[in-house]
């Protein structure tokens, strides 16, 4: 093999080694989603990552009842990784009536409702409210 078709085979293998540590980067980069949201068990007062697909209120930690409930966390300095700059924007939790509703829905066994129609089967809270709001 000539020097000529040396430099090419390297230069290739070059190229083909950069792309593919390219593709691996790409392949292994957070997309922002998540298979796991925050709850917030209200008798343990702790914050927990659980299935987003979780419909709130669920058993909590200690798994003795319904009271672990939705919690929509920020990150104050805009890193979501950074736990100690976590806070709890609010809780959310459904009526029954809408749990069990949502339940079918997941499983195919009826339709969604309406968007504006379910929000009055919502209630929210801030962290230290003492009452549960209707969403308006």
């Amino acid at each position: 093999m000539n020097k000529s078709n040396a430099a090419k085979v390297v230069l290739a293998v070059i190229l083909l080694s950069g792309a593919a540590v390219l593709l691996a980067q790409f392949l292994k980069r957070d997309n922002g989603v998540s298979e796991s949201t925050f709850f917030y068990d209200l008798s343990q007062k702790k914050l927990f990552a659980a299935p987003r697909e979780t419909i709130p209120p669920m058993r909590g930690l200690d798994n003795a009842e319904e009271d672990a409930v939705r919690a929509v966390v920020v990150a104050v300095n805009g890193n979501p990784k950074d736990k100690t700059n976590r806070k709890i924007a609010y809780l959310e939790k459904y009526a029954p009536e809408l749990k069990e509703h949502l339940a079918k829905v997941r499983d195919g066994k009826a339709e969604p409702l309406p968007r504006g129609s379910r929000d009055s089967y919502r209630f929210v809270k801030r962290l230290d409210d003492v009452e549960w709001r209707a969403v308006p």
